[in-house]
């Protein structure tokens, strides 16, 4: 795309590595030094430099500075690796938009990445990036255009079936290009062509279908297994509850004996033991006192 744009108007383009730039001060004099009517390209800016959360880090390393007061090995070992790269969230934004950017003028700068939800907030805003091209998944209209460059071909039977996968399956339109590239002149070579396209867009429709699959196969057994879990838990909460309450618990569902019950109980007793017996005192004495629990 880049390439495009420049041929269409006629600009120079520049491939900026913000890795190699050793400061801002260097950014401001690459930035002087590119040409009128160029395109700067910065690819992958969240893998160029730490751009995410800079902000925060500056506190932790003000931190980290306090307690490396004792330990010189420590605070020169991490000095050496901030020496790679200090260009700062401050100096692109300045490089972007700021009062040098103003040296010069019909440039056009061009940031990729593939998770701009990880950039600054500051960087991305409208009025600094104007506009943002998602390059999504191919889709019929970009097929079609893809088509007629490869194939020549403005209409098909297949198109139909075509449009159909394609609004179901994700393919890249490098993907289906590849499927494109005709191997010789022949004029049934680009029939061939569709139908290895059809072909690989079912293979891509399986095998995306597979792994939904697997992915909710795997969400519900571990669904199950927290379950299992919660309920191992339980089991061991509701025994251990049952066992300090247990006695309290025994004695409401026991029905409690009348009072002719425990005078019968007692007669019986008597006539097991004998008179002044010790222990059948104690057993009476017993009974009489704890008649309502049993």
């Amino acid at each position: 795309m880049v390439a495009a744009m420049a041929n269409f108007l006629n600009y120079d383009v520049y491939d900026l590595e913000l890795t190699t730039v050793k400061n801002n001060v260097e950014l401001r004099r690459l930035l002087i030094e590119t040409s009128n009517k160029s395109i700067i390209v910065i690819e992958d800016i969240d893998c160029s430099l730490d751009l995410t959360g800079q902000r925060e880090e500056k506190k932790k390393k003000k931190k980290d500075d306090k307690n490396e007061g004792g330990d010189p090995i420590g605070a020169m070992s991490k000095n050496e690796e901030r020496k790679e790269s200090e260009v700062t969230l401050s100096g692109l934004l300045n490089f972007i938009d700021g009062i040098w950017s103003a040296c010069g003028g019909e440039r056009i700068i061009v940031f990729t990445t593939n998770h701009v939800e990880k950039l600054d907030p500051a960087l991305i805003r409208r009025g600094r990036m104007d506009k943002h091209i998602e390059m999504s998944y191919c889709r019929f209209e970009a097929f079609k255009v893809l088509a007629k460059n490869y194939l020549d071909i403005d209409s098909h039977p297949l198109f139909e079936e075509i449009g159909n996968l394609l609004e179901e399956t994700d393919m890249t339109p490098a993907d289906v290009a590849e499927n494109l590239m005709l191997t010789s002149d022949d004029d049934e070579e680009g029939e061939t062509c569709l139908k290895n396209l059809i072909e690989a867009l079912k293979a891509a429709k399986g095998e995306a279908r597979k792994k939904a699959e697997d992915y909710h196969a795997r969400l519900e057994a571990e669904k199950e297994e927290k379950e299992k879990e919660q309920t191992v838990e339980d089991n061991v909460k509701t025994r251990s509850n049952f066992s300090q309450t247990g006695e309290r618990q025994w004695n409401h569902l026991v029905t409690p004996l009348s009072h002719i019950e425990t005078f019968i109980l007692c007669k019986i007793f008597k006539s097991v033991f004998k008179r002044r017996c010790f222990a059948r005192q104690r057993l009476l004495r017993l009974i009489l006192n704890y008649s309502y629990y049993f």
